[in-house]
């Protein structure tokens, strides 16, 4: 073999590199791993949902043309072509670690080169759907910034290897050793399944659906019409797999905390092993159901950049907290955001002239900001509590549309990326909003200059640069003892707690 094909061939663990390009950012040579390829059974994991469209097309012409030779055929060559294909991925599917970089090599008719820096990972999972559990796969995810998706899934790997691969990750990520023993982990919450299941049944969607339900079945009785009963059998089943996904999705949930950030575990049938390091969460919400509140329950969902959270799949991967009393989701805030108490941050409301935009929610529209977040207030049914630090805020603008010009108000947003939180301060009066976007600004910008490294192991070795005397900013005409404050009209701003149950 020539010295130019040992480039090209993927070579054994523990087999020595040959002479290649200088590694980057003056990596050191001892930080790169050998070329590794996927698992032999990713073709046939990746590829029987292509196959089953494939038959399902292939059958339609079938039955219709009573051709059932003709589908057997059609049926092989399918299946044939699908193995090549998949193999031909799966062998040029290479991967390994350079330095600071995972390096990702695929595609065999159009090659692709992906280079991802391992400093910059916002969270590493590890999922097992049904099929790749019992033939003993994972896929692990990466997630990274300024991403809507899955940037670089590996899929699929041994379960062992997969857990190696996310351990040295997240050890590099945090600034150790590539050989550091996976960090230990101490359990924090583990919602319980009838917790889970009463919590899914008194949500908003299930219960729409049962509503739904018995206002078509009463119409049809009334107006004696079988017709109606038709959309009985889909509104049904519509609310049963509302609870049925979320049973199933977050069955067993559980919270860990260890030294390389938060590990998230959960599902019954496809299983999720998530790890979020400390410091990526971008922001939180907490969400209080209507029915909810007797127990007081309430949900946490984080921004991670990376995950987007539009869909589905997103939603799952921003679930901090599926359900729990305000008591432990408010232990665990505070280990997602250490030095943060939201009860504690004072609230402005929105002035009265904003009920004409807001007739019955517009008390429950509030504002807030201490030394380290931003808290915004909202809902009358279901309430929404959205926490972002200063020194997570993307951007901060000021929005007015042409009924909040008629009635002077002014709406203020914190951005974070892509997720569940919405950070709004709804219907401010005009010069309210005006400071809070200056104050907002330098609050940030402060934030920023006094962050410490992005490696949180170093991190928390670092420091602290800002001296006791340093100015910190302040809301203008907000006391820091204050509780309530008038916005815009001379009402008193609803202060006090800041928990949804409150």
């Amino acid at each position: 073999m020539s010295e130019q094909d040992a480039h090209r061939e993927p070579l054994a663990a523990g087999t020595p590199l040959p002479d290649g390009p200088p590694l980057p950012d003056g990596g050191d040579p001892a930080a790169v791993t050998a070329l590794r390829r996927l698992h032999p059974a990713t073709p046939v994991l990746n590829g029987w949902k292509w196959f089953a469209l494939a038959i399902a097309a292939i059958g339609q012409n079938a039955v219709r043309d009573l051709n059932f030779k003709l589908f057997g055929l059609q049926v092989v060559a399918a299946l044939v072509l699908g193995v090549v294909l998949g193999t031909f991925s799966w062998w040029f599917t290479k991967y390994r670690i350079e330095g600071e970089e995972l390096r990702i090599e695929s595609g065999f008719l159009f090659r692709r080169s992906r280079r991802i820096r391992i400093d910059r990972l916002q969270a590493v999972d590890i999922v097992r759907p049904v099929l790749a559990r019992f033939l003993g796969v994972a896929e692990l995810r990466l997630e990274v910034a300024g991403g809507g998706k899955t940037e670089a899934p590996l899929a699929y790997l041994n379960e062992p290897g997969a857990q190696q691969l996310r351990a040295e990750l997240l050890a590099r990520a945090a600034g150790l050793d590539a050989d550091t023993p996976e960090a230990p982990e101490h359990q924090l919450v583990a919602v319980p399944p009838g917790v889970l299941l009463a919590s899914t049944v008194v949500s908003a969607p299930f219960l729409t659906a049962v509503l739904g339900f018995v206002v078509v079945a009463i119409a049809s009785v009334v107006v004696r019409e079988i017709v109606g009963l038709a959309f009985l059998l889909p509104w049904a089943l519509g609310g049963l797999g509302v609870v049925w996904r979320q049973f199933v999705g977050e069955f067993g949930f559980t919270v860990s905390q260890s030294p390389d950030g938060l590990r998230i575990r959960k599902g019954l049938l496809d299983t999720w092993a998530q790890t979020v390091p400390p410091g990526r969460v971008q922001g939180v919400e907490i969400e209080q159901q209507f029915l909810w509140r007797p127990k007081g329950w309430v949900k946490l969902s984080v921004d991670v950049a990376g995950y987007g959270g539009k869909g589905s799949e997103g939603q799952t991967s921003s679930t901090l907290l599926p359900v729990a009393p305000w008591p432990v989701a408010k232990a665990l805030l505070e280990r997602v955001l250490p030095g943060v108490d939201v009860d504690g941050v004072a609230r402005v409301a929105a002035p009265r002239r904003a009920r004409w935009l807001r007739p019955i929610g517009w008390r429950y529209l509030r504002h807030g900001v201490d030394e380290r977040v931003f808290v915004s207030d909202a809902g009358w049914l279901t309430r929404r509590t959205a926490v972002v630090p200063h020194v997570k805020m993307q951007s901060v603008r000021a929005t007015q549309g042409p009924y909040q010009r008629l009635l002077g108000l002014a709406s203020v947003h914190v951005d974070t990326p892509v997720g569940p939180v919405n950070a709004v301060a709804l219907h401010r009066a005009p010069e309210v909003a005006r400071e809070l976007v200056r104050d907002q600004a330098e609050r940030s910008g402060l934030a920023r200059r006094t962050a410490g490294p992005e490696r949180w192991m170093q991190q928390r070795m670092a420091v602290a640069a800002v001296p006791p005397d340093a100015p910190q900013p302040t809301e203008r005409g907000v006391r820091p003892d204050a509780s309530v404050r008038p916005d815009g009209d001379g009402d008193s701003a609803v202060g006090g707690s800041g928990s949804p149950s409150a």
